[in-house]
């Protein structure tokens, strides 16, 4: 019986993989019905991850510049973009709350992405591929010796890693990394890739270099935007449709404290992005001023374009005196010192102080989202130098079709001789 078992062992292993009536080749993760109609999937799978050290509104951008790779690679190829879980920020502190392994589902609209490009989540690419195992990590560097002024050139080639890579081989050969807080993912292979250059010069690696079915990119923020501010890029950003469910509660804050509701403000949100094409300056936004005040590692280290509370109060009632508002909505990651000294300063300040319990289900990325969408609707804006907290801000506004002259503004260091505004970039259809 022994030998019979291993007779037919041999025999399953030499016709492994197995083939589906069409002549395509199985793979795990497949479904009875799939194989049946001879549809079986052979689509592959694009991962990527950032440097750790980076917040929820680069990575954000980070995401736009992966869709842009994803458009390029599915002219000639199927493929399907799987979502980074979110973790581990360094901005998310609040304690006692479990903030890994996070779906996009909490923060955006998965329907809404899927109209842009193909997104599935992480544990699906579990389920569809097989098992928690990514068959290429590619680890992306710049250029050892640096670039030369003037003589700068889109490139990519396989080179020695510049630094001791984040992963490790275990006993069976397989790479242990972070993976998003899933312990249980291997890597088959690891390599560094140096590159410059913008984000669809990874496509012809993808495509020619490899014939891994998942590939990982790690260190992702290393490649540039293929079209900043084009059609491309807007697409992509209209696509990221905060949850309805963080939409909600923003909403429901603005009526109840703010006076503010999409029929009055005259702001034209449709759930389906793709249907909504709205003129600059065609939306009045709320009776209040929102305000992104950043602090903390902002003001750690002493930037000259970031205001005392005492010069930011100044300009926030100066604001409200010229565009006759009694309501200031703050979005802002002051330490409790300064938040305390923040309202002796600005009693009339409204913030979205959400309970325990709202926290824990909305956990820090989703209480994020709920200032941005508040802020997002406010008759006038005005944010931080260099924060892409403020960026993120800037571009919903834009979607939203209020004012630019309401939009890209900055607070001014005490100091600051020359205060530069934030430059305007127009939404493209």
């Amino acid at each position: 019986m022994a030998v019979l078992g291993i007779v037919c062992l041999v025999l399953w292993a030499a016709t492994w993989p197995p083939t589906s009536a069409s002549g395509e080749e199985f793979w795990p993760g497949q479904s009875a019905a799939d194989i049946l109609s001879g549809a079986a999937s052979r689509r592959r799978y694009l991962l990527y991850d950032v440097n750790p050290p980076e917040g929820f509104n680069l990575r954000r951008d980070v995401y736009i510049r992966i869709a842009s790779l994803l458009k390029t690679l599915l002219k000639t190829e199927e493929w399907v973009l799987v979502l980074p879980p979110w973790g581990r920020l360094y901005h998310w502190q609040s304690p006692d709350i479990h903030q890994v392994r996070i779906p996009w589902s909490e923060f955006f609209d998965l329907p809404s992405l899927n109209k842009n490009i193909p997104v599935i989540e992480y544990e699906q690419f579990i389920a569809e591929s097989g098992g928690p195992f990514i068959d290429q990590v590619y680890i992306l560097q710049g250029y050892a010796e640096g670039w030369k002024e003037g003589t700068w050139e889109e490139k990519v080639d396989e080179r020695p890693c510049i630094d001791q890579p984040l992963y490790s081989q275990d006993k069976h050969e397989y790479y242990r990394g972070w993976f998003w807080g899933y312990e249980e993912t291997r890597g088959l292979n690891v390599s560094c890739l140096s590159v410059q250059g913008s984000a669809s010069i990874m496509a012809p690696v993808l495509l020619k270099s490899t014939s891994a079915r998942s590939v990982m990119l790690d260190r992702a923020e290393n490649l540039l935007h293929d079209h900043y501010g084009g059609k491309e890029y807007w697409d992509t950003r209209r696509s990221m449709v905060f949850a309805r469910h963080l939409r909600v509660v923003g909403d429901e804050f603005r009526s109840r404290y703010l006076n503010s509701t999409d029929g009055v403000d005259g702001i034209p949100f449709q759930e389906d992005w793709t249907k909504m094409k709205v003129k600059l300056g065609s939306a009045l936004g709320g009776p209040y001023l929102g305000v992104h005040l950043r602090r903390k590692d902002f003001i750690w280290g002493h930037r000259e374009d970031v205001p005392s509370l005492e010069g930011a109060v100044r300009k926030i009632h100066s604001l409200m005196k010229t565009y006759q508002l009694d309501k200031v909505f703050v979005a802002t990651d002051a330490i409790r010192k300064e938040y305390e000294e923040l309202k002796k300063l600005l009693p009339e300040m409204v913030r979205f102080e959400p309970t325990w319990e709202e926290l824990e289900l909305y956990k820090d990325g989703g209480v994020a989202i709920i200032d941005q969408w508040i802020c997002a609707h406010a008759r006038f804006f005005i944010g931080t130098s260099v924060s892409t907290f403020s960026f993120r801000i800037h571009e919903e506004r834009e979607i939203l079709g209020l004012d630019p002259r309401t939009t890209y503004n900055r607070f001014c260091g005490d100091q600051e001789k020359a205060c530069e505004q934030p430059t305007h970039w127009k939404i493209a259809y």
